[in-house]
């Protein structure tokens, strides 16, 4: 038997990678990240956050705990270019800052974008400062979503909501209901409609109701991804999934 030793050719360059940290429960957002970014130049590798119900802010804070660990098993050892912590109460309830900072004492010198900050950055693109919001949560974290907004200067002029306590269930919502509930909303006053949390089933329901409403139509996912890619300075067209990538 003849044995040979060959030299193997390593890659010079990789693809822009992203880590992406998503609730243990959350049924949507690796599929809302894999719709956009399939069949270009980027990669994107998730892990799993332990998440605890019924969602309060103290239960909220308590998941971001695990955010270091759960960064680490990303690539170990290896360089991310982004890292998209998949939560949105989750974010107002401990902070960006807070958050930045556990991702980078895992990953040193990593970009960081969260849900609710890419939304401020969403709006701020858009010279957006009225807006209705929808979310699934209960009133107490409601509270803490209008309080962030609020301090962004981002006036609220309406606000409706499910009054989900767990967020399985939260990602168990119909999209057609979704999209029946989401259409009746009144944006008369308001430039814009945001719909909070990565767990429910929006962004492909994003471009019809765009159409629906006549208004500019956000989500939690849209915005995450939008921003994202910038982050990485991804600069090709993205279509069909709202007004907000074409800026």
């Amino acid at each position: 038997m003849e044995i040979s030793k060959l030299e193997p050719k390593y890659i010079k360059k990789n693809n822009p990678r992203v880590g992406l940290i998503t609730l243990a429960s959350d049924f949507s957002i690796e599929k809302d990240f894999n719709n956009i970014i399939y069949g270009r130049d980027i990669d994107l590798y998730s892990n799993r956050i332990k998440s605890y119900n019924p969602l309060t802010n103290e239960t909220l804070k308590k998941m971001a705990n695990d955010i270091t660990d759960v960064t680490k098993e990303i690539l170990p050892d290896q360089k991310l270019d982004c890292v998209a912590y998949g939560c949105t109460s989750g974010t107002i309830a401990v902070g960006y800052k807070s958050i930045y900072e556990k991702v980078n004492l895992a990953k040193p010198n990593t970009k960081v974008t969260t849900p609710i900050t890419s939304a401020i950055n969403a709006l701020k693109k858009l010279k957006i400062n009225k807006i209705s919001i929808f979310t699934p949560y209960t009133d107490e974290i409601n509270q803490s979503v209008i309080k962030y907004f609020e301090e962004e200067n981002i006036e609220i002029l309406e606000l409706s909501y499910f009054d989900i306590a767990s967020d399985l269930d939260i990602g168990r919502v119909d999209p057609d209901h979704l999209y029946e509930v989401l259409s009746k909303q009144d944006l008369s006053k308001s430039d814009a409609l945001f719909v909070s949390c990565t767990a429910l089933p929006v962004l492909s329901i994003i471009n019809d109701l765009e159409k629906k409403l006549g208004k500019i139509v956000l989500s939690s996912n849209q915005t995450l991804i939008w921003d994202t890619l910038n982050q990485i300075d991804y600069k090709n067209k993205i279509e069909g999934y709202g007004e907000l990538f074409n800026n």
